[in-house]
């Protein structure tokens, strides 16, 4: 799987209040919660973004509550996945769950800037910077893992795993 798509800088820490604020939290509508993804980080980010572009981040992205919402606001908004120097445990696996992919990088996180066009090659863990030619490497994605994403989550999988297909 390969991924194509502009970067979208955010810092160390970045809490589920800043993915999706819990004044939101009204409703587990993915169409409304993608509506305010990271609005508290950048209130003009969903206005920004468009379909296939990539978050990166610093550390401990995803700290906080275990909301499931953050993952699903993010995947909801159309971004294709976050890069980060590192996730914060629940959150690395609501995003599976959640059928949104997570990739930790530290050396892409820390050299990759707001608009930077980015090429993922997630099955060999490499990170492609097209803007400046640099090349950063990730923990390629078990297939099992992958799997989940195809098919959008956990709750799908085990729904295709129970249909017999």
């Amino acid at each position: 799987m390969k991924l194509k798509g502009k970067a979208w800088r955010f810092g160390d820490d970045v809490d589920t209040d800043a993915i999706i604020p819990a004044r939101y939290l009204i409703s587990s509508d993915p169409k409304f919660l993608a509506g305010h993804c990271m609005e508290d980080a950048d209130p003009e980010f969903v206005k920004k973004a468009k379909a296939g572009d990539i978050i990166v981040a610093g550390k401990n992205f995803g700290c906080g509550s275990s909301r499931e919402h953050a993952p699903v606001s993010i995947k909801a908004a159309g971004l294709s996945c976050v890069i980060a120097h590192s996730f914060a445990r629940i959150f690395y696996r609501n995003a599976f769950n959640m059928g949104l992919l997570i990739l930790e990088s530290p050396d892409a996180a820390a050299a990759v800037r707001t608009g930077d066009e980015l090429e993922v090659d997630v099955d060999r863990g490499i990170i492609l910077n097209l803007t400046t030619g640099e090349q950063y490497h990730t923990h390629p994605v078990p297939p099992f893992m992958q799997e989940l994403l195809r098919v959008g989550g956990l709750m799908p999988y085990v729904r295709e795993q129970l249909s017999g297909e």
